[in-house]
């Protein structure tokens, strides 16, 4: 059925799209990332001349989420499902708050999404560009790592200390992001690798780990996440009692946060709450489903593999 028909059909007007407002929010994401990256090499963001420490950190960024983003998009036009192209999300730089300069990116659906195919496609494309797009920077940003120096000009008191401080802010170490930092010190034993402490001062470093959280974070089988989208064209009514773990685990490892910081994030109470609220827990049923082809289903457990590569329990540390 082509989209006219799709709209005569149901008797809703036709989908158009607003290009001024996709532009106005781009630009201002653009804008809001660009001053985040400024801040995190600790330079003023409000200094017109500092704007240039920011880019490298804010294209990586913005690379990544749409990435994610046209990739579902795309996928969604192979299979003739209308949607709207990317709404960019801004977060103004706020004092004292931790701030990655956006909240990333969304699409809306605006037709029916015709069987479980579909589905799959649709979810598991979001994730597989923007990973794909993410190992893209982390390997370019392994593999650009300025010397210690460079991190001497950021903090000149660390030049006179025996070693460098575990610092307040930490993030959470994945297996992927674990990998490369074993990979590229064998590589090249001389190097300079930052501890998880230092890292968002290197932008492509700090940009790829941003880009690990959102892609594991939207891999959470739960709900119209795109893992709940993935699971629940994998496994039916079968992905409710998947949905339910990973939900409580949430609850878990969120409780345990507020505890001990090692070993949980009060963040992921969050999370659960935005999940239970909005995005619900179980998939609601939609089209006529048949089965999945082996390829689908092959590309499906590696993208389960993704998000266990990607995922930290303990994403952000704040002492």
């Amino acid at each position: 059925m082509s989209n006219p028909e799709y709209y005569q059909l149901f008797g809703i007007r036709e989908y158009k799209p607003n290009y001024a407002l996709h532009i106005f929010l781009f630009v201002i994401t653009f804008f809001t990332v660009t001053l985040a990256g400024v801040q995190w090499v600790l330079k003023d963001p409000f200094e017109l001349s500092n704007l240039h420490y920011g880019l490298p950190y804010s294209l990586s960024i913005l690379f990544i989420i749409a990435s994610h983003e046209f990739g579902h998009y795309f996928a969604a036009k192979k299979h003739g499902v209308t949607t709207t192209l990317p709404f960019f999300i801004p977060f103004p730089p706020i004092p004292f708050v931790l701030n990655f300069g956006t909240l990333g990116a969304v699409i809306r659906i605006k037709s029916l999404i015709p069987n479980r195919k579909a589905l799959f496609d649709i979810g598991v494309a979001g994730p597989i560009a923007g990973f794909i797009a993410t190992l893209l920077v982390l390997i370019y940003g392994f593999e650009n790592l300025p010397d210690i120096e460079y991190l001497y000009q950021i903090h000149p008191e660390y030049r006179f200390l025996p070693s460098l401080p575990k610092g307040d802010l930490t993030f959470g170490d994945t297996l992927l992001f674990f990998f490369f930092r074993k990979l590229f010190s064998i590589l090249n034993p001389d190097a300079f690798i930052p501890p998880m402490n230092e890292i968002y001062h290197y932008p492509y470093l700090c940009a790829g780990w941003f880009g690990l959280l959102v892609t594991a974070m939207n891999l959470i089988p739960v709900g119209q996440l795109d893992g709940g989208h993935i699971i629940f064209a994998m496994f039916g009514d079968r992905h409710k009692y998947i949905a339910r773990g990973f939900f409580y685990s949430l609850i878990f490892f969120g409780l345990f946060g507020i505890f001990e910081q090692n070993l949980g994030w009060p963040g992921w109470l969050v999370w659960a709450f935005v999940l239970y609220f909005i995005v619900k827990i179980e998939h609601p049923p939609i089209g006529t489903f048949g089965m999945l082809d082996k390829k689908r289903k092959i590309i499906g457990w590696i993208t389960i593999l993704i998000f266990f590569l990607s995922i930290s329990p303990v994403p952000i540390t704040i002492k």
